[in-house]
């Protein structure tokens, strides 16, 4: 009985034609898996009397053999078959596939449309180290040794064993100071770059974001300098009719200080949430350079004087842009940054 099972099988196999590739998957699955016709026959072979095995078993191996060099034969006939075909059906007048060209992250749109109303008005971009030594981050600023802005809860500080600590910057100023350090007024820059501070992850808060910051030194400079100044990058960037608010403030490093506001572009004035029903929204801090800041980076404080400025550029892009989560900035989230479509330039 088996050797009669052998020879039939080996007949089928030698006889065998395949027209597909389910073919010739159907012939792998009837002969050659674990639970296969050839397999089957290995198991009856266990049972056949000692006198007979010598025999059968050499024609066991020979059918084995046989299906497996019959499976390979068949598997590079269909696959050259296969080629063949596609070579036949291709189209060579055909344009070519295209791809998916991604787009520039939200940050870096406003960080550019930015740039390019102040580069209107004669201010140069510089740029300077993220991380910083004390004097430039706040000794030359004006910050006082006992300043909040120098405990650990505002500041990523670095500790060294000579003694000199370092910081993650925690504004672009530190750029600013850089600047005048190494040369003569006239002065007329912003300064754009990441800044860290040691805070908790919110919706509202980020232990990193972005900065322009803005100086400009010359002879003569003035409060009404600043604000046609700011007034006019304004205008451009949000629209004519935004409105513009001055509020007192104190920073250590400018002498007069101001907050400024723009009437809230959500509600257009008229209260919502975004502005806390006021119909302000704050968006930068600016005064002018106080006297000591330009004393300490070598400038003479009785000729020169100047005005600085400085926002985040997440607050801006948020305003722009309706945009409620910091943390879709730095997520990666396709489905976000794909909203933000534009030339590659």
């Amino acid at each position: 009985m088996l050797h009669e099972k052998i020879a039939q099988y080996t007949q089928e196999i030698n006889q065998f034609v395949a027209q597909s590739h389910e073919d010739v998957e159907a012939f792998r699955l009837k002969y050659l898996v674990t639970k296969g016709a050839v397999r089957n026959l290995f198991e009856a072979f266990k049972s056949v009397s000692p006198d007979q095995k010598r025999a059968l078993g050499k024609s066991l191996n020979d059918l084995k053999q046989t299906a497996e060099q019959k499976y390979k034969i068949l598997q590079a006939q269909f696959s050259l078959g296969m080629e063949a075909r596609k070579r036949d059906e291709d189209d060579l007048t055909l344009p070519g596939e295209g791809f998916v060209v991604g787009s520039r992250h939200p940050l870096s749109l406003v960080r550019k449309e930015i740039v390019e109303i102040f580069k209107k008005l004669g201010f140069s971009v510089a740029e300077g180290p993220e991380i910083e030594d004390d004097w430039h981050n706040f000794t030359a600023l004006n910050f006082p040794p006992e300043h909040p802005a120098r405990d650990m809860q505002d500041t990523f500080f670095i500790k060294k064993q000579d003694g000199n600590d370092i910081a993650l910057r925690t504004h672009t100023s530190s750029v600013q100071v850089r600047m005048m350090e190494n040369g003569q007024p006239p002065f007329r820059a912003i300064m754009p770059g990441r800044v860290y501070r040691n805070e908790a992850i919110s919706a509202r808060a980020h232990c990193f974001f972005h900065q322009v910051e803005g100086l400009y030194v010359d002879e003569d400079v003035s409060f009404a300098d600043l604000k046609q100044t700011l007034y006019y990058f304004v205008q451009e960037l949000f629209g004519e009719d935004t409105k513009v608010r001055f509020r007192p403030s104190y920073f250590p490093f400018t002498e007069p200080s101001a907050e400024m506001d723009i009437s809230c572009t959500i509600c257009k004035g008229k209260g919502c949430a975004l502005c806390k029903g006021t119909g302000w929204v704050e968006i930068l801090g600016c005064g002018m350079v106080d006297p000591n800041v330009l004393e300490n980076c070598g400038i003479d404080a009785s000729k020169y004087s100047g005005f600085a400025f400085g926002m985040g550029i997440e607050r801006i892009t948020n305003l722009k842009y309706e945009i409620k989560d910091l943390r879709l900035f730095s997520e990666n989230d396709v489905r976000f940054l794909s909203q933000f479509e534009t030339e590659l330039i």
